[in-house]
């Protein structure tokens, strides 16, 4: 594989002092590793100058937004949208590379992800292949301008990659619930600021068709006593959302 494959490597962050050097270690293969750094207070910024000139900082406001504004710093016309906790495997930077050396026809692909929960790799209950749109030409892709879980646009349809990106998603359980909490906390904003119409009835039926289809339709179960626990933790998803959007709900009446 050529060194400095003619592609930009765009990463966000916050406060990843631990594992930002091993993910642009990964990426010191692309001609352009750019790092937008949402204001942290550990080492984060030092390690990463340490791997590209191009770190820039800025308030990270709406997620859909920062990352679009990250995208745009980008000088390459292909982009790659790399999380401090993933890293490339050395088969996909090769087909990353042997793909734009071809000048495909589609403006960007999905890749397949190996999701982790510590150092085990979660390879049932939807966690694999889960794979996201992350490669792309310049300025045919955008995200939606959204606080959690924003929406893909691209102007063409989608190719897919078949090389895995390593995903170190949850360092423990203790994170897992971490991100649950706080994913859950963004979700409600969304709702409040749709007025998304939703009774009891709706929410706690959504927490059990998303533990269903984690555990038993995607093969949750495999994963043993893991897959059993992650899959209510899913479900939970839905009834935490539920629970906080209603309880904001009630806050304007609590006022009066």
């Amino acid at each position: 594989m050529p060194e400095d494959v003619p592609l930009s490597v765009v990463v966000i962050t916050k406060n990843e002092e631990g594992r930002i050097a091993d993910c642009l270690e990964s990426a010191n293969w692309a001609k352009e590793i750019i790092v937008l750094d949402d204001f942290s207070t550990d080492k984060t910024v030092e390690i990463a100058k340490r791997y590209t000139p191009h770190v820039t900082q800025r308030i990270m406001d709406i997620e859909g937004r920062h990352r679009n504004h990250a995208y745009g710093l980008a000088t390459c016309e292909w982009v790659f949208s790399l999380d401090a906790d993933e890293r490339f495997t050395p088969e996909l930077k090769g087909e990353i590379a042997a793909l734009i050396a071809g000048n495909p026809p589609l403006n960007g692909y999905t890749v397949p992800r190996r999701n982790h929960l510590g150092k085990r790799w979660l390879r049932h209950g939807g966690f694999y292949p889960s794979a996201q749109l992350r490669l792309f030409r310049k300025g045919h892709f955008q995200y939606e301008e959204a606080e959690v879980h924003p929406r893909a646009f691209l102007d063409t349809e989608t190719g897919r990659l078949q090389s895995d990106l390593i995903h170190y998603t949850y360092r423990n359980l203790e994170d897992f619930v971490a991100k649950l909490n706080r994913q859950t906390t963004l979700e409600t904003r969304k709702w409040v600021r749709d007025q998304r119409p939703m009774k009891i009835g709706k929410g706690l039926w959504r927490s059990v068709d998303r533990f269903y289809r984690t555990y038993v339709s995607k093969e949750g179960r495999k994963e043993g006593m893991l897959g059993f626990i992650l899959a209510v933790l899913g479900g939970m998803y839905q009834f935490l959302t539920f629970s906080k959007y209603w309880l904001a709900k009630q806050q304007p009446c609590a006022k009066r």
